[in-house]
């Protein structure tokens, strides 16, 4: 994780925002006057938001966890991939 301030996130903005895409690096970004902010990748936050949702609900947890028990114990059926 990188903690910058509002200047220097934005004089070097495209450096900050490549660092954040290809290195999957969190940028803090704060501010004088006003909150901080956090800078992630999309693709980090749609996953992170994914798992919040499956893990959102009790009955939601429990049967993962109980499908990934199953799975550690050999249960389950492998199945070959389709190519499109």
């Amino acid at each position: 994780m990188k903690v910058v301030n509002y200047s220097d996130f934005r004089q070097n903005l495209a450096e900050n925002l490549n660092m954040v895409n290809n290195d999957r690096e969190i940028v803090v970004v704060s501010r004088t006057k006003g909150k901080t902010v956090v800078v992630m990748d999309l693709d980090d936050y749609n996953s992170q938001q994914e798992t919040l949702h499956l893990m959102g609900t009790k009955a939601n947890r429990t049967r993962l966890e109980a499908a990934l028990a199953e799975m550690k114990k050999g249960g389950g059926k492998t199945k070959k991939l389709i190519d499109p």
